[in-house]
């Protein structure tokens, strides 16, 4: 089973929001239509801007760990890596 460690963001340079996930199709689905009552819904966070896949979950775990832990400008480049107009990666995943 892969898990996921994805990075939201509202928009451009906007809010951001990591977390992992088993499920990512499904976990930003539930982003999107607000599900659940919390931080992405009070901030309108759901577009998938970033994200990486582990065989492992105690090395996804770890990753998220790390990456919160980074400056915001170190998370934007890691975001500009990957998807450098910051697109709803989403769409590719469904």
């Amino acid at each position: 089973m892969p898990y996921f460690v994805y990075l939201l963001a509202r928009k451009k340079d906007g809010t951001l929001y990591l977390r992992v996930t088993n499920d990512l199709a499904r976990r930003v689905h539930e982003h999107k239509s607000k599900q659940n009552i919390g931080f992405t819904s009070r901030y309108d966070v759901d577009r998938l801007v970033w994200y990486e896949e582990f065989d492992r979950i105690y090395d996804a775990i770890d990753r998220e760990k790390s990456v919160k832990k980074w400056r915001r400008a170190w998370k934007i480049k890691l975001i500009e890596d990957m998807n450098p107009e910051w697109t709803d990666l989403y769409e590719g995943l469904a």
